[in-house]
Formats: structure tokens, C-alpha cells, sequence
């Protein structure tokens, strides 16, 4: 659709309500068509910069290929719970597998 050019139009500002001529009104960010006097332009603050987003992943991972996942060492300070069972205390801190192990909130419970 074409329009007119508009050289003749006037218009009226829309903060102070001056007559002025149509293509002399600037168009404000609100919308508002004011004079060269009245208008004021979009304060920074007012679009605030967005934070890039932290990274989630990793590139290219190259995942750990060692064997011994899954193995760990244990250490107990309290020997006293090695009385009246047929466990030696020598075991205590040897490398081991755990097939099984149920835990519970303020103990840990190992079963094979």
C-alpha cells in the first residue's frame, strides 16, 4: 500500500501540544511522535543485559577407561566392632569389591 508523503501534514506533539509539521515529530521507544525539544530517548536500565548461560557439557569428554571402577578402600578408626565376629581387623583398609550394600540415615550396612 503506498502512503503519502506527508510534506504538508501537521501535527501536534504529544508532551508538549505544539503544532509542528508531521515529518519534523521523532517517534519515541513508548510510541509517543514528539518534537526535537520533548524527545527523550529509551534509558539503558530500562533493557538490562542478559547474563549468558553457564556452560552444561563438556565438548569433546574423553570418559575415564581405568579397570578399577567400582573398587575403594575403607578406613574404621572404631576397632570395638570387630568383637564377638568372626571378621579380622586386618582387613581394614585392603582393596575390595562390594557386590551388595544397603545404607541407611546414620549407618551403613555392608551384606555380601
Amino acid at each position: 500500500m503506498a502512503y503519502a508523503s506527508g510534506k504538508f501534514a501537521s501535527a501536534l506533539c504529544d508532551r508538549c501540544g505544539f503544532k509542528y509539521k508531521l515529518l519534523d515529530l521523532k517517534k519515541e521507544w513508548n510510541g509517543l511522535k514528539t518534537c526535537h525539544t520533548c524527545f527523550e530517548p529509551k534509558h539503558p536500565q530500562l533493557e538490562p543485559i542478559r547474563a549468558p548461560s553457564d556452560p552444561e557439557a563438556l565438548y569433546n569428554p574423553r570418559p575415564s577407561t581405568d579397570e578399577g571402577i567400582g573398587e575403594g578402600f575403607v578406613f574404621i578408626n572404631n576397632s570395638n566392632i570387630f568383637k564377638g565376629n568372626n571378621m579380622n581387623p586386618s582387613i581394614v583398609g585392603q582393596n575390595f569389591i562390594i557386590s551388595k550394600m544397603t545404607a541407611s540415615v546414620g549407618a551403613v550396612t555392608i551384606t555380601t
